[in-house]
């Protein structure tokens, strides 16, 4: 969303400092991901406890949003990221960004399960450029595309947090019967 409103408000140019901002932080986030999963992947009894964890992040998550759900009207706040701040708007989010790191982990788990990845350097080096390639080109993309992705997503917000609720229980219970079985 603030890709979004970069391109908007501020232009292209400064979406494209923010999307390097964003790209440069994911280098680091990728890495600690591949190095994680290294380490689960040898050790199962870890993901047992982070998937008991996640069960329960996710039960607070669902209550969350559809609490959220029954307010009257969402508001979407956000703070006025000025010209020249685009570059460190996008290092500052992406490092606040708690979701990249387990992502890229899932990334690299469903990679390795699938035999598509090894944990020697070369195969990490291409998943880290892949990684801040994409980041960049979807984040490009977004300003590209902002007047329409605007004008849709128009009804999609308002019941956003009821069907983030809905994908989030979702994702509690189906842990929860894969944990049982």
């Amino acid at each position: 969303m603030t890709a979004l409103k970069i391109s908007l408000e501020n232009g292209k140019e400064q979406l494209n400092k923010y999307a390097i901002g964003v790209s440069l932080v994911v280098i680091p986030q990728v890495y600690i991901a591949v190095f994680l999963t290294k380490h689960i992947v040898e050790n199962p009894s870890i993901l047992e406890i982070l998937e008991k964890i996640g069960i329960v992040i996710f039960i607070f998550l669902s209550y969350y949003f559809y609490r959220e759900s029954k307010k009257s009207k969402i508001k979407i706040e956000t703070t006025a990221v000025k010209k020249e701040n685009a570059f460190l708007a996008g290092i500052t989010l992406s490092v606040l960004n708690m979701f990249s790191i387990p992502f890229f982990c899932g990334s690299v788990a469903t990679l390795d399960a699938f035999k598509l990845f090894s944990f020697n350097s070369s195969a990490v080096l291409f998943f880290v450029v892949g990684s801040l390639i994409g980041t960049f080109y979807i984040l490009y993309l977004y300003g590209k595309f902002a007047k329409i992705i605007q004008k849709k997503t128009g009804e999609l917000t308002k019941d956003i947090n009821l069907i983030l609720s809905i994908l989030t229980g979702l994702v509690a219970v189906f842990t929860i019967i894969k944990s049982l079985i």
